[in-house]
């Protein structure tokens, strides 16, 4: 039975990868984001153009649907402020709108940013929550709106994926893919050993799809998502320096000078690396998909090395169409300030 999706965030990187997974399995799709939806599909859904955090506006806008999809985030280079009002306060809004318009089932994502920096690995569902920075911090106060509505008797699906990358996705891993079409080596910071797990788009989609149309005991629930298959952060991210054809390498540089140099750096808005991604990328992050696999079945099929090799491929493919373009969301790639100094020098 063909259902209307109503996605919060519609128009950014996960959003048109959602929607253009449900439009292949025929399903209604309404697209609710405060940028315009400029994709070639926009004939195909009802896109409107609204703020999350403007309750009148989203509870009109959602009439009619079955199931939320609720992806829109302020990302980590936004203000204290946009971050909490729109993680924190527009989660509210967005939970609100779909009670009074009596829609049963809610899929919230969430991040794997809600467990900070831990001292072990894998991380569980059931591991405390320690947010880093205002990012995670939100997140963490997100989830417990959707855990309230969930005792209310919502069926919500909490998603906690890794970070995710496809086609569509630009932002901070556009700077690893300029630096390797132009033939640099890229310097990651410590030694290059630990295993820090990414997630491909598609995946995660599958996965959202999966939670919206299963039974409400096993949709009703937190649950990580990341890629089956990963190994060394130095060798995942190798292959795309392999594939750009330079013969360059992933040079480790000693993580706690560096770490000091981009806090200064972040604090002049000199570079636009911000503490989750620098404080965290020398050290061990992945998440335990048990739960997801033997709840679902469900195992994410790409690695993070062929997650890489996609989304660079597609950077590559469509270089002309936003050349020039910089902001600080992922559907545009971020300023790369004083590292494209540093870009010289490697």
């Amino acid at each position: 039975m063909t259902k209307t999706y109503f996605v919060t965030g519609g128009a950014g990187f996960l959003g048109i990868n959602l929607i253009r997974l449900l439009l292949e399995r025929g399903e209604r799709v309404i697209s609710y984001d405060l940028a315009e939806f400029a994709y070639p599909e926009k004939n195909q859904i009802t896109a409107i153009i609204g703020d999350i955090r403007d309750e009148a506006s989203l509870t009109a806008a959602m009439r009619g649907a079955d199931i939320v999809v609720h992806t829109a985030a302020a990302l980590p280079l936004y203000s204290s402020a946009d971050i909490f009002s729109t993680e924190v306060e527009g989660t509210k809004k967005v939970f609100a709108a779909a009670a009074a318009n009596d829609i049963k089932r809610v899929i919230h994502i969430s991040s794997t940013a809600v467990y900070g920096v831990p001292d072990h690995h894998p991380l569980f569902e059931t591991d405390q929550l320690i947010g880093v920075g205002p990012y995670g911090e939100a997140k963490i106060e997100a989830e417990k709106v959707a855990e309230a509505y969930r005792q209310q008797g919502m069926i919500v699906a909490i998603i906690r994926p890794k970070s995710f990358i496809g086609p569509e996705r630009l932002g901070v891993f556009a700077l690893f893919y300029d630096w390797a079409k132009d033939g640099h080596h890229f310097p990651i910071l410590g030694n290059g050993r630990n295993r820090y797990q990414l997630l491909d788009v598609a995946d995660l989609c599958e996965f959202i799809y999966l939670g919206a149309e299963a039974e409400a005991i096993k949709a009703n629930d937190t649950y990580n998502i990341g890629a089956a298959e990963f190994k060394t952060i130095k060798e995942d991210y190798q292959v795309v320096l392999d594939e750009a054809g330079f013969g360059k390498k992933i040079i480790c540089l000693p993580a706690r000078p560096a770490i000091l140099i981009l806090r200064v750096l972040e604090w002049f808005k000199l570079s636009p690396l911000y503490k989750w991604v620098y404080e965290t990328v020398a050290e061990d992050s992945f998440v335990s998909i048990d739960k997801m696999v033997q709840t679902f079945g469900f195992t994410p099929r790409y690695s993070n090395q062929e997650a890489l090799l996609r989304n660079y491929r597609w950077y590559l493919a469509n270089l002309d169409n936003f050349k020039g373009a910089s902001g600080i969301s992922h559907r545009v790639p971020w300023k790369q300030g004083i590292l494209a100094l540093a870009k010289r020098f490697f």
